[in-house]
């Protein structure tokens, strides 16, 4: 199973991919947060955090298909405090397949990384 320090390093895989820690003094805390953020624009594409024994992971997602990650895995939610719009969380308990969870991560990345082209509405 995924645990929070390996997924964080498979974030910092990305190019200017870094570890931030906004929200707790102590990084090594099980309740501290790890954003995931791009060094160039600041953005974060993905939010780490434990709650009930298990990891949790924000991450942003093209709004139209939300709804449908949603629909298909009960693991997947609107993302706790977030904006439910644009972001999921997903309970990495074993029922989404890891290779799911890696793929997102990326269109997480690739929605906010520096040169995106945004559409217009």
């Amino acid at each position: 199973m995924l645990t929070k320090r390996g997924l964080i390093e498979f974030c910092l895989t990305f190019p200017g991919a870094y570890e931030d820690y906004p929200f707790d003094g102590d990084p090594g805390s099980a309740q501290a947060w790890a954003v995931m953020r791009h060094r160039v624009n600041k953005k974060a594409f993905a939010f780490l955090y434990e709650r009930g024994g298990a990891v949790n992971i924000n991450l942003k997602c093209d709004p139209m298909f939300a709804d449908l990650l949603r629909g298909a895995y009960p693991a997947v939610t609107p993302a706790y405090h977030m904006n439910k719009v644009h972001w999921n969380t997903v309970r990495v308990d074993g029922s989404v397949p890891e290779q799911e969870i890696y793929t997102w991560i990326g269109q997480s990345y690739d929605l906010i990384r520096p040169g995106t082209v945004k559409r217009k509405k």
